[in-house]
C-alpha cells in the first residue's frame, strides 16, 4: 500500500521546503546544464541513479521489478536505485549538483512541482515527450496532467495516483433506512445527520466528520468536489472572487452546525486512533461516512472491520449534480536532473516508469494505487474488484480536479485551511473579509518566491 501523506502534511512538508526556493533558483543560476548525448541511444554502457521516497517492502520490490524489466530492454543503460529518500535530501543534491546527483528523481509531494519546474532543477520533458511522439493529453489524465506541470513546463511526469471518493458503511445506511450513497450535498447532508446517533453529551456513531481537523476532511478536497480554479488568468488568488470557494466554506460550516457543533465534533475527534491504522474511525465505526483515498480499500480488507462498507464518488453540489463522479487527485511525480549529463538514458527509464502500460499496471497492482496512464486504466490485467474501480472511474471523470502547481509549493493551500480553522471554529465570522485577507497573503507570498 502507498501510504500516501494527508493533504494537511503535505502541505506542511511543502512549506517546510519554500525556505530552500531562493537557494535553488540561485543554484541553478551558472550551473553547467545537463545534457542528452550520453551515447547510451548509440549502445555505450551507461549507469544512471534513480532516488525515489518508498520504503516499504512491497513498494521498493515493486519499483525495484519494473527497473528490473526495463534493464532486460536496454541492457546498456544500469540503473543505480536508491529508495527512502525525502525531497528536501532530493532537492539539495540537485541544488549541489555533480556526480552525486540523482539522474532521475520521484515525489510524493506534487506541490513542489512549481518550484521544481521554475528553479529548473528539473528538466522540461516536453522535448523528450516530442522526440518519441508521446502527445501528454492522450496519455494521462488531464487532472494527472495538470498536477505535473507548471506554466507550460512539464518538469514531471505522473507516476501512479491517487483519487479522493466516498467510503461508506452499509450496515449503518441499512439500520438508517438509506438505500444508495448520495450524489449531492443536499442528499449527504441528510444522509450524515440520519446516521448521526447521540451517546449522552457525544456520539456513539457519527456521520461524517466534518471539521478541517478529520482526516482527509480539507479545504482542498472538499474544493475538488466545486472545480476550484485558486488562481485566475493573471496568476493572482481568485480565491475572493470564486463564488465556489464561498459555498464550499458555507456548507461546510452549515454541516457543522447540524452535526452538533465545533467544540462538540472536535471533542468526539479527540477520540479517534491514528489515521493510517485499523483505529481510523472509519474502520472502528466511529464515522458512517469519510472522505479518502484509493489506498484506503486495501487497509479495509487487511483489518476487515465488523461491517459492510462499500464507495463511491463524493458528493458534489446539488448546482453541479451533472459532475458527479468527480474527485480530488494527486499522486507521485519523477523527472530528470536538470544537470545530469545522462538525460538520454535517465528519459528511457522514465518513459518506461510512466508510459509502458504493463510497467504501470504492474506497479498499480503492488502498491494499490491507481494507474497514472489512460491505457493502464482500461487494461485487463488491471487488479480492481467493484470498491477500487470507483476510484479508477474518478481519474477518468473530466470533471476532476486537482491543486494547481505554485512558484512557492503548496504555501496557499496552507493559508486557505487556517482560514478554514479559523472560520468553522467562529474565530473568524466574516467570510468575505476571510478570504480578501487570505487572497492577499497567498499573491504577497507568490510574489516574494518569485
Amino acid at each position: 500500500m502507498h501510504t500516501t501523506p494527508s493533504a494537511a502534511r503535505r502541505a506542511i512538508a511543502a512549506l517546510a521546503g519554500t525556505a530552500c526556493l531562493a537557494l535553488l533558483a540561485t543554484a541553478c543560476t551558472g550551473q553547467q546544464q545537463g545534457g542528452g548525448d550520453d551515447g547510451s541511444a548509440q549502445g555505450k554502457d551507461v549507469t544512471i541513479t534513480f532516488w525515489h521516497g518508498w520504503s516499504q517492502e512491497s513498494e521498493t520490490k515493486a519499483i525495484d521489478a519494473n527497473v528490473a524489466a526495463f534493464q532486460k530492454l536496454h541492457p546498456n543503460i544500469h540503473v543505480k536505485v536508491v529508495g527512502n529518500i525525502a525531497d528536501d535530501k532530493s532537492e539539495q543534491a540537485l541544488r549541489a549538483g555533480g556526480d552525486a546527483a540523482p539522474d532521475v528523481v520521484s515525489s510524493f509531494t506534487t506541490d513542489n512541482v512549481g518550484k521544481f519546474c521554475s528553479a529548473k532543477v528539473w528538466a522540461d520533458l516536453a522535448p523528450f515527450l516530442g522526440k518519441d511522439g508521446i502527445d501528454p493529453a492522450k496519455t494521462f489524465p488531464s487532472a494527472m496532467l495538470t498536477y505535473s506541470a507548471y506554466q507550460g513546463n512539464q518538469c514531471s511526469l505522473p507516476l501512479l495516483g491517487d483519487a479522493y471518493g466516498l467510503y461508506y458503511n452499509k450496515t449503518a445506511f441499512a439500520a438508517a433506512g438509506i438505500t444508495a450513497p448520495p450524489k449531492t450535498f443536499g442528499e449527504f447532508e441528510a444522509d450524515a445527520v440520519k446516521l448521526t446517533v447521540a451517546k449522552g453529551d457525544g456520539y456513539r456513531q457519527l456521520g461524517f466528520m466534518p471539521n478541517y481537523h478529520g482526516y482527509e476532511s480539507t479545504p482542498t478536497h472538499f474544493l475538488g468536489q466545486y472545480g476550484a480554479s485558486y488562481f485566475g488568468a493573471d496568476g493572482k488568488s481568485d480565491i475572493a472572487t470564486d463564488p465556489r470557494v464561498a459555498a464550499m466554506f458555507t456548507w461546510q460550516k452549515n454541516l457543522v452546525g447540524k452535526l452538533g457543533g465545533f467544540e462538540k465534533l472536535e471533542k468526539y475527534r479527540a477520540g479517534f486512533g491514528d489515521e493510517f491504522s485499523a483505529k481510523n474511525p472509519f474502520t472502528t465505526g466511529q464515522v458512517a461516512m469519510a472522505i479518502d483515498g484509493e489506498w484506503r480499500t486495501a487497509s479495509l480488507a487487511e483489518d476487515k472491520p465488523d461491517f459492510e462498507w462499500a464507495t463511491a464518488p463524493f458528493p458534489v453540489p446539488d448546482d453541479q449534480a451533472a459532475t458527479y463522479g468527480r474527485g480530488y487527485q494527486t499522486g507521485t511525480i519523477i523527472g530528470i536532473s536538470g544537470t545530469s549529463r545522462k538525460q538520454t538514458a535517465a528519459w528511457e527509464l522514465v518513459k518506461y516508469l510512466t508510459t509502458d502500460t504493463d510497467a504501470v499496471v504492474a506497479f498499480a497492482n503492488a502498491i494499490h494505487n491507481v494507474p497514472s496512464t489512460l491505457a493502464a486504466l482500461d487494461s485487463p490485467k488491471l487488479e480492481a474488484d467493484a470498491d477500487f474501480r470507483t476510484f479508477l472511474d474518478i481519474a477518468r471523470n473530466p470533471h476532476s480536479s486537482t491543486t494547481p502547481a505554485s512558484v512557492n509549493g503548496g504555501a496557499y493551500q496552507v493559508s486557505l485551511q487556517n482560514l478554514g480553522y479559523a472560520y468553522e471554529s467562529g474565530t473568524q465570522n466574516d467570510l468575505a473579509a476571510g478570504l480578501r485577507a487570505t487572497a492577499g497573503e497567498i499573491d504577497a507570498a507568490v510574489d516574494q518566491a518569485k
